[in-house]
């Protein structure tokens, strides 16, 4: 299983479960840090069509093309069922953010030998390795 910073060093793509159009929620701060720093975010959200430059899809099973990672912003409860919805889209890593940790989506996750990484930020953890997709 690779660390936290490795999968973010290794992943272009991450597709943001929950992503929100408040400016104050840390479901939109964190992509659009994300963004800012080179990754491609896509926002995975029934409510809105677009967010932050881009298309957003109702589920993961909606996105037309592949993602490198799944961020979760949802309640523990529905962490397990984004699992499963990322294993069954072929996404090779699942990332719940800072206060979201559940023992049923980290077993899911490793039956199906996926990278997961519970109860941290991606910013954070960006930040602490220096890590930026821009050229």
């Amino acid at each position: 299983m690779r660390t936290a910073q490795q999968l973010l060093a290794d992943s272009a793509v991450i597709a943001v479960v929950g992503a929100s159009r408040n400016p104050g929620k840390a479901a939109h701060r964190v992509p659009a840090e994300m963004q800012r720093y080179g990754w491609r975010i896509i926002p995975v959200n029934p409510t809105v069509d677009a967010l932050l430059g881009e298309p957003a899809y109702p589920t993961l099973a909606d996105i037309p093309h592949p993602v490198d990672l799944v961020n979760v912003f949802r309640p523990a409860a529905d962490a397990v069922e984004v699992v499963r919805e990322a294993v069954a889209i072929g996404a090779p890593a699942v990332w719940l953010q800072l206060g979201i940790v559940s023992a049923q989506a980290r077993q899911i996750a490793e039956e199906a030998g996926i990278d997961y990484v519970e109860d941290r930020c991606l910013i954070v953890e960006r930040a602490a390795a220096g890590l930026t997709r821009l050229s």
